[in-house]
């Protein structure tokens, strides 16, 4: 396949009202049927394939970094950071006359390489302005699809960085940025992005929440019935996670490890092995972690010192004795499962319930003593205006003598900032809840305070 198949020329123009995703300073619009395969704070990718005629081209956008000085300097750095290591490429960038538009300096330069035994391509354009250099990397292995590219690099926007641009620090989190809003099941949610302040970054995805931290990237598995359960045996279920949550996106296993028994009374499943991953041929670690309610969490590393350093865990080094301390780092990643709230985010009706109840006999003769029961309902219904409804109910008592109570109020609700909620009125005076949203699949759950609220429709 000959370079010049992606000879196309850029276009960094300076409105676009017809963009339909955002990214970092670029504003753009990805050609229809194409997926997104990667989304993290540092890069976006989205891609195409053909499996019958064993065709594929991929775009993908990498945030903004200082700029080194120059056009040139920026171009041949990133050629050899984005292109040379990951592709090998055998010949030197073969360029197109640089452009400039609004302040940014542009070049684009390709090369052939090999893949799986065929010919594929990469091709760079950095832009370089207002201090900062920005790049998209462009691979394929065939021609199919250059109108499709040509049309996505036209539509191109970059904007000026802001001057000063500063997050807050609240409640362990940065003050989100605001994302393009996310369809979930029952409602559209303003920020699908949490940025921590001790740097991991989380996204949300189909299946999961991406959690990322330089080159550690960490899958929180939503809660389904894909995992076979029915089993008795630990140690199957253990392996029908990982045949199910993680194989289908890797091959070439080795050096597969699945934990033993442990004296722990929340026994925890870690498997883990090196594996090619599929999506960027690269071979990596792999571990699939799970203890009682932290739900299925997937861990990729470059290597298994990575995942040791990093969580203090090594699953062959782990016996029977081992103390539960040892799992605190892992158990830490659920906690990255949120996001900030929106008032536009608040409507509808959203309810929170428990029941519990405590069945009493007679030690001596193991006759019936009765049961105590205990029922409670939370509900708030969101209207316009920033106006709510509130309501609570609760039942308690021994079965045949059950105590009823309840209180209700309404006024107006404001946001402090995007990680409270402020109630005019709850039982008779304002009340401020700390407040955050939790994903799981097909929608979110609204946790204010201690309490986590589902919304019903």
């Amino acid at each position: 396949m000959k370079t010049n198949v992606l000879s196309i020329s850029l276009c960094l123009i300076t409105l676009v009202s017809y963009a339909q995703e955002t990214f970092d300073l670029a504003t753009y619009t990805i050609p229809a049927g194409w997926r997104k395969v990667n989304n993290t704070a540092t890069v976006v990718g989205y891609a195409i394939t053909n499996n019958q005629r064993g065709t594929y081209a991929q775009i993908v956008i990498y945030s903004s970094t200082t700029s080194k000085g120059s056009l040139r300097a920026d171009f041949e750095s990133e050629w050899q950071e984005l292109v040379v290591k990951p592709y090998k490429p055998t010949v030197a960038a073969q360029l197109t006359p640089a452009e400039s538009s609004s302040g940014w300096d542009a070049q684009a330069g390709a090369a052939p390489f090999e893949f799986n035994g065929a010919q594929s391509a990469a091709m760079l354009v950095t832009a370089t302005g207002y201090g900062r250099c920005m790049s998209i990397v462009v691979v394929t292995n065939t021609s199919d699809y250059e109108q499709e590219v040509q049309n996505f690099l036209e539509s191109v926007d970059l904007s000026k960085p802001l001057d000063n641009q500063q997050t807050v620090a609240n409640n362990n989190l940065q003050q989100p940025e605001k994302a393009v809003s996310l369809s979930a099941g029952k409602g559209s949610y303003h920020f699908s992005t949490s940025n921590f302040d001790d740097g991991w970054v989380s996204t949300v995805q189909e299946d999961w929440v991406q959690v990322t931290k330089g080159n550690i990237r960490v899958l929180l598995h939503f809660n389904s019935n894909k995992v076979d359960v029915s089993s008795a045996d630990h140690a199957t279920i253990s392996n029908n996670a990982w045949n199910t949550l993680a194989a289908p996106r890797y091959s070439n296993l080795a050096n597969y490890h699945a934990l033993g028994a442990t004296l722990s009374y929340e026994r925890p499943s870690l498997i883990s092995g090196d594996v090619t991953d599929n999506q960027s041929g690269k071979r990596v670690f792999v571990a699939l972690f799970k203890k009682g309610k932290s739900g299925w969490i997937e861990i990729i590393c470059p290597d298994k010192p990575t995942f040791v350093n990093t969580f203090g865990v090594d699953g062959s080094k782990v016996d029977y004795y081992a103390e539960d301390n040892i799992w605190n780092a892992l158990l830490t990643l659920p906690g990255y499962n949120k996001f900030a709230v929106d008032a536009g985010d608040l409507h509808g009706t959203w309810s929170s319930g428990f029941t519990g109840a405590t069945q009493y006999v007679n030690a001596i003769t193991g006759a019936n003593a009765g049961m105590d029961s205990y029922s409670s309902s939370e509900k708030f219904e969101f209207g316009p205006g920033r106006s709510y409804q509130w309501n609570a109910s609760s039942a308690s008592g021994m079965v045949g003598n059950l105590k009823f109570q309840g209180a209700k109020s309404n006024g107006t609700f404001s946001l402090p900032n995007h990680w409270q909620v402020s109630f005019s009125d709850i039982e008779g005076k304002p009340k401020t809840y700390n407040a955050f949203f939790s994903c799981v699949k097909g929608g979110r759950i609204l946790w204010l305070g201690e309490t986590g609220y589902g919304r019903v429709d």
